[in-house]
């Protein structure tokens, strides 16, 4: 050992303190430092754990809005085609009666062949949920009837009644989608 050496193996073990900073011992010093640097380290790692998680979390919620977006889309383009597809029958059946008005002479046979198309029709529209509503002696109700007038009726039982119905009104699976244009009572000195 030099004589440095064994100098300064005598004050540690006198117990004499040879740091510059005379408040803190020098193993203390250097420990706090190592603690701040460790806690520096652990929190920046922290920092960046969170920051990963949080791109994660928006990349995966924006391929949700895009996954989302697209199976609306999808489902918009292809409401409609059951109904188209159920209607086909009814286009086709119309089809061939229109041949037959070409070359058919029995009025009553064109007649019956007629109803029979328009009632497929609304058996294939009941089918998917469309219903008709009847107004006719219904008290008017904004909610479903639309007035297009109002005439002088002679009984007072038939004021704010709907006396004619001039455009049926619809409900599709039990929500109204069209209003029924009618015509109302008022009495006669109104």
């Amino acid at each position: 050992m030099s004589v440095n050496e064994q100098e300064m193996q005598q004050d540690i073990e006198s117990g004499l303190d040879i740091n510059v900073d005379e408040n803190m011992s020098g193993t203390s010093k250097m420990n706090d430092e190592m603690s701040t640097d460790n806690e520096f380290e652990k929190l920046k790692a922290e920092l960046e754990e969170w920051k990963d998680k949080y791109t994660r979390l928006i990349a995966e919620f924006d391929n949700y809005k895009k996954r989302s977006f697209k199976e609306k889309m999808e489902t918009i383009q292809t409401a409609g085609r059951e109904i188209i597809v159920s209607l086909l029958d009814v286009v086709d059946d119309t089809e061939r009666a229109e041949k037959q008005l070409e070359t058919a002479s029995d009025l009553h046979a064109l007649k019956e062949g007629t109803t029979l198309v328009f009632n497929k029709l609304k058996h294939t529209l009941q089918n998917k949920g469309l219903k008709a509503f009847e107004s006719r002696g219904e008290v008017f109700d904004v909610e479903k009837h639309e007035a297009v007038t109002e005439i002088p009726v002679q009984t007072e039982d038939m004021v704010g009644k709907v006396v004619d119905e001039l455009q049926k009104g619809y409900y599709l699976n039990d929500k109204l989608i069209r209003h029924a244009k009618v015509v109302v009572g008022k009495g006669a000195d109104a």
